[in-house]
């Protein structure tokens, strides 16, 4: 079956924009129930539960409260930037999921039909594009409020997301080097070729992972809004519905991100342990069980993000830029340049893409991801309990010495 094309292709695009968007905006609404749940089940207590059975329709309560509350604009600010910031934070996480595929195409009486609503030639170029504008948005809303702890959100907010994206981006350029392409459903075809891409390129996968965690102001990252310190950071002065734009682009953020990690690493619409879904004839039923393996897959890593943010603590800030220049950079880096030798050293050695080439990388990886995890541990949590005692009595014996 050929892909739709002409005024069908027209057509169906704004079908899938106004489908995919509306979706995502109600599964946005429908996680900030799921996290608020998720944080009483962690703390032992009920969370929300009078608004609807179990408290479902809490989401819409909430943004009913959005929609009537008053806006408020502070007298010195600058108001047009004022207005702008939340757009401008909120548009690029959404425009960012446009280019993911989230299911195997599906056949329609006018052609076949690409799951992602713009399958361009460019797409991981793309998302690096885009993904990068969100910035804007967290600066201008802490400098046009004219508010000091908004000023200082705002700036924590651009110097960290800046520095984790530089680590974010190579990450991914290990992706490319292993796929040989830079179209999303090229990268997921050669993981179905092979492994998904979580094996072999597993140090990328954690570099990426914990760079998606600094992208979207998570805990353990999220200096830019820390109450203790700051009130709220970059969006303290805002109300209604333009501080609620803020909080759906967190949101939007941890399922683009999330669905990141899913295409990149996780085979994106790849289900596991079957070749059926890999090849044509595509029916309706595969694009059914591909977007189910998609979202499940989605959701998990969404989950994640919930149970970090209320069980790690904040880190401080000279720590999260150590983090972000010190260590993940340097291995982002360091990474990089291993796989593109070991690729080099395959492919001069003759194997073919598959199966055992990604055997191969994923030998690598584990050698590398261990000697990493030793080199980072500094006997915290390898050595244990006892291997801490005895670096303490020689530090007592030291100092005792030293006193002598």
């Amino acid at each position: 079956m050929t892909p739709v094309s002409g005024a069908a292709f027209v057509w169906i695009s704004l079908i899938k924009i106004l489908v995919v968007f509306s979706g995502l905006l109600t599964l946005i609404a429908f996680w900030t129930w799921v996290e608020r749940r998720g944080a009483a089940w962690i703390q032992n207590r009920l969370g929300p539960n009078r608004v609807g059975p179990e408290g479902l329709f809490q989401p819409v309560a909430d943004g009913l409260k959005n929609f009537i509350k008053e806006e408020t604009l502070p007298p010195f600010s600058d108001r047009f930037l004022f207005v702008l910031a939340p757009m401008m934070a909120f548009t690029p996480a959404l425009i960012t999921f446009a280019v993911v595929p989230f299911a195997s195409p599906l056949p329609t009486p006018w052609g076949l039909v690409n799951s992602a609503i713009a399958d361009l030639p460019i797409g991981f170029l793309f998302i690096l594009a885009i993904s990068s504008l969100g910035v804007y948005g967290v600066v201008l809303a802490g400098w046009s409020s004219n508010n000091k702890y908004s000023l200082l959100g705002g700036l924590r907010g651009s110097a960290q997301m800046i520095s984790y994206e530089v680590s974010m981006g190579l990450a991914a350029v290990a992706v490319l080097v292993l796929s040989g392409n830079i179209t999303m459903n090229e990268i997921v075809a050669r993981q179905q070729q092979s492994l998904w891409f979580v094996l072999p390129l597993f140090v990328a996968f954690m570099t990426f992972l914990i760079a998606s965690f600094a992208e979207t102001n998570r805990l353990p990252f999220d200096l830019p809004e820390a109450e203790a310190e700051l009130i709220a950071g970059y969006h303290t002065e805002y109300s209604s519905m333009k501080f609620a734009m803020f909080y759906i682009a967190e949101y939007s953020n941890m399922v683009t991100a999330s669905a990141l990690l899913v295409t990149l690493f996780l085979g994106g619409w790849d289900i596991p342990f079957t070749a059926w879904d890999n090849t044509p004839p595509w029916t309706v039923l595969k694009f059914v069980a591909t977007f189910a393996a998609f979202w499940a897959k989605v959701l998990f890593f969404m989950f994640g993000y919930v149970w970090v943010r209320w069980t790690l603590p904040r880190f401080r800030y000279d720590q999260l830029m150590d983090l972000g220049w010190k260590v993940l950079l340097p291995v982002a880096l360091a990474y990089v340049m291993v796989v593109a030798v070991a690729v080099w050293a395959l492919e001069a050695l003759g194997v073919a893409f598959g199966v055992p080439y990604a055997l191969a990388l994923t030998a690598v990886s584990a050698v590398l991801g261990a000697l990493l995890i030793w080199g980072l541990d500094h006997n915290r949590v390898i050595g244990g309990s006892a291997s801490r005692q005895r670096a303490r009595w020689r530090a007592d014996a030291a100092r005792a010495k030293g006193a002598a």
